[in-house]
């Protein structure tokens, strides 16, 4: 998954903290929530301007920052 299509950080979109492509939901939304145990139909049922594919992304995101290196976000 390439992430990178679906995660966007605009500094003219919540101050720069990345969000879903064509949303204002932040990627830590969903990386809170699955973190906590929610199902991925709970949080598309929640936060109806995300995509299935969207949850995958968080995800991918999420491993790429695990890896303590630079990840560039594109605008």
């Amino acid at each position: 998954m390439d992430w990178r299509q679906h995660i966007k950080a605009d500094p003219g979109i919540m101050h720069g903290t990345p969000c879903f492509a064509g949303t204002r939901i932040p990627v830590s939304v969903v990386l809170d929530n699955l973190a906590a145990g929610e199902t991925r139909e709970r949080i598309l049922e929640e936060y109806p301007s995300l995509k299935p594919e969207h949850i995958p992304a968080a995800l991918a995101y999420a491993a790429d920052l695990a890896r303590e290196r630079i990840v560039p976000i594109p605008a």
